[in-house]
């Protein structure tokens, strides 16, 4: 399919799901690319697959009560990672260990509560693996009020997040409320994984989190930079992912995931300081640079020589 006839699709009436699917898409990859820059500074990205997981004892609840799934899937989140907050502030146990006690902990309690409701596949495939075609108008509400009050958030603590990803430590030092932050933080995770949900769905949701800031860490050593790439990437694999998905029929979620799957392999060989492919050919420049250089410096003992050379 050609960008033409995409373009056209997208603004066809009978075709209304596919721009609010591509709205829902971009939005939530901004907000999770923006999020993910704490989470890959932090080296927690546990704690997104973890909340992924913990989403779903709350979709099981609100299906066997009819209630709303993304509703549901949001409280069981922001309540994991509360108490994931709480745990960790005993450092004797460090953080990754207390986000896998409540990863399984929460998944089995979901498998447990939506066991005892019969028929349930069908509903929640599209929260497990992402759907273009059930969106509903107000889901575009929900999800861009969301991801404003998410982005305005950033942008107010945002040198406190830094200071905490760096340094925990010397955060707490500085007299900065580290116990808040880290709830504040984990609940921003969770509500930008959880409007990521029906786009991207729950399985593949933390590489929309972390794959785009990862690729953009490795473009730039600027945090400021960071954090402008990082949506970039997440809004280019989403808009790109859904057109290849449209075009050859494939799973939206995967799709996305692969592009910006891509995107980061590319940074990975080829950024302009830390490419794999870019260090070597540095090297062998270096190499090249100083062979010349020794070649230059030893006289070359086939011409013949001056003698009276030495004597001035």
């Amino acid at each position: 399919m050609s960008i033409t006839d995409f373009l056209t699709d997208l603004f066809n009436p009978d075709l209304a799901f596919l721009p609010k699917a591509l709205a829902i898409a971009v939005m939530s990859s901004i907000v999770c690319g923006v999020v993910g820059c704490y989470v890959v500074l932090r080296g927690m990205a546990f704690i997104g697959d973890a909340v992924a997981h913990a989403v779903f004892p709350g979709i099981a609840v609100a299906f066997v009560l009819q209630g709303s799934l993304v509703l549901g899937g949001a409280v069981a989140g922001v309540a994991t990672a509360l108490l994931i907050a709480i745990f960790s502030q005993n450092r004797r146990v460090k953080e990754d260990s207390i986000i896998g006690v409540f990863l399984v902990g929460a998944f089995a309690l979901g498998i447990v509560i939506i066991s005892q409701a019969p028929g349930y596949a069908g509903s929640l495939q599209q929260f497990l693996f992402g759907s273009i075609t059930g969106i509903p108008d107000r889901d575009l509400y929900v999800v861009g009020g969301t991801g404003l009050v998410i982005l305005g958030l950033v942008l107010a603590l945002h040198k406190e997040f830094v200071s905490l990803c760096l340094d925990r430590e010397m955060s707490r030092a500085m007299g900065l409320p580290v116990f808040w932050l880290d709830i504040v933080l984990y609940v921003l995770v969770t509500l930008a994984v959880v409007i990521s949900l029906q786009t991207i769905g729950n399985i593949l949701v933390l590489a929309l989190l972390i794959t785009p800031a990862a690729a953009a860490r490795l473009l730039t050593d600027r945090l400021g930079v960071m954090m402008l790439l990082a949506p970039t990437i997440g809004g280019t694999s989403a808009l790109v992912g859904l057109y290849l998905s449209w075009s050859y029929d494939t799973p939206v979620g995967g799709t996305i995931v692969l592009v910006a799957t891509a995107i980061f392999l590319a940074a990975w060989l080829l950024a302009p300081r830390h490419g794999l492919l870019t260090k070597r050919m540095r090297r062998c420049r270096g190499r090249e640079s100083a062979d010349v250089v020794r070649s230059s410096s030893v006289p070359d003992l086939t011409r013949p020589q001056d003698p009276s050379a030495s004597l001035r």
